[in-house]
């Protein structure tokens, strides 16, 4: 009788990646995914220690694939928004992991690029670099949260959507304005959390990013490099 089926790291984080498009971190299981696999649960943990340490390494493919042909561009914080929003492009096509990044984090190959283009960045923003690891830290989380935040929005059901957008609309304009008179005053402006997230998220990354600018003062321009002189030159 021949043996079962060995499935391969990459097999088993494909399996996972797709289990996770249909559901979430809390309802996904090592033994599920060997179901799903037609093994056993000990065959994947010949791969993985944990749930945790497989949830990492797929959330790393995500980032690993994010940044395969990313090329920074223009100046230190176009570089770091560049790459913030190419990683929000990379985890709204697979909101699902994108809770699991925010919460599990990841370690590999994706992990460490995206941690030495910010680095690179803050290095060039002229921060002296007994700072650099701090901003770096903030900058990580808010990215992170911005993202597992905007995901877990775009996974609610179309019609769960709408009610909440109804739901919103009732507390926010039946507020009573003796109770809560700057809710009520600004009741008709004030937007739910679903709407609008893109220019959101940006706005927050770029008043995060000026705070840095504001911390580092100017930065000194690169010195010129000496140019050969003409032939008619003395």
């Amino acid at each position: 009788m021949a043996g079962r089926r060995r499935w391969t790291t990459d097999e088993i984080l494909g399996a996972a990646a797709e289990l996770l498009r249909t559901s979430d971190a809390e309802s996904f299981s090592v033994r599920r995914l060997a179901a799903t696999l037609g093994t056993d649960s000990s065959s994947l943990y010949r791969h993985f220690r944990s749930k945790t340490e497989l949830l990492r390494a797929v959330a790393d493919r995500v980032l690993l694939a994010a940044m395969d042909d990313f090329r920074p561009q223009g100046d230190w914080k176009q570089r770091i928004t560049g790459l913030a929003l190419r990683l929000r492009e990379a985890f709204g096509q697979q909101p699902q992991l994108a809770s699991v990044w925010g919460r599990y984090a990841s370690s590999g190959a994706g992990s460490r690029l995206v941690m030495e283009e910010v680095l690179q960045a803050l290095r060039a923003s002229g921060l002296p670099e007994a700072e650099i690891p701090g901003r770096y830290h903030r900058i990580a989380i808010l990215i992170a949260a911005l993202i597992s935040s905007e995901a877990g929005v775009s996974t609610v059901a179309s019609d769960e959507f709408e009610q909440g957008m109804e739901l919103f609309r009732v507390a926010v304009l039946g507020a009573d304005p003796e109770r809560f008179p700057a809710l009520a005053h600004f009741a008709r402006d004030v937007r739910p959390l679903g709407v609008d997230r893109r220019a959101a998220f940006e706005d927050i990354l770029a008043a995060q990013l000026a705070h840095i600018e504001g911390a580092a003062g100017p930065v000194a321009p690169a010195p010129e490099r000496n140019r050969p002189t003409g032939t008619g030159s003395r």
